[in-house]
């Protein structure tokens, strides 16, 4: 488990309400799991597939640093199209970054989403946003956690399908 982001850690200055705390600590269970995931990485692993139809760990893992660095802080301004300031449009998937580099994205993206969560208020989470059908930025941030963890499934299952190819 990341050291950092325990369920103990959740003493701040800021309090935060019991609705954004269990927010949070899904987004921790999530984020963990996917840190533990990463551990068992390495560079190789990056672009290997099952098949050639399925996504890489590449693309997973930019994806969901994407979904970090970007939809969720678009979701938390409530502001459709938010991107950060030089935010590249290829960023997913893109070849040329290194194991090192995405899971230093992903830290750095995690830790923003943890921080920005610790901000919001209830009446926040209950704002209609622009994000998916109108939706509460309650439902829309669950949502992409949900998104998160599933796409860590998805890793787990390359791992999983690696493994057994290799005996």
């Amino acid at each position: 488990m990341h050291p950092k982001y325990s369920f103990k850690y959740h003493h701040s200055v800021i309090h935060m309400s019991d609705r954004v705390e269990v927010i949070k600590a899904l987004a921790v269970i999530g984020l963990n799991r996917l840190d533990g995931l990463t551990k068992e990485l390495d560079a190789g692993l990056l672009d290997w597939k099952p098949e050639p139809e399925a996504n890489t760990i590449r693309w997973i893992l930019t994806h969901e640093s994407y979904i970090l660095h970007v939809v969720l802080p678009w979701v938390f301004r409530g502001q459709r199209g938010y991107r950060p300031e030089g935010w590249p449009d290829d960023y997913q998937g893109n070849p040329t970054y290194s194991l090192e580099k995405i899971l230093g994205d992903l830290e750095t993206g995690r830790e923003g989403v943890l921080e920005a969560l610790e901000r919001l208020t209830d009446e926040e989470l209950a704002e209609e946003i622009d994000f998916f059908e109108d939706r509460t930025r309650e439902w829309s941030i669950l949502w992409l956690i949900s998104e998160l963890i599933h796409h860590e499934g998805q890793v787990a299952a390359i791992l999983s399908h690696r493994k057994r190819f290799e005996g």
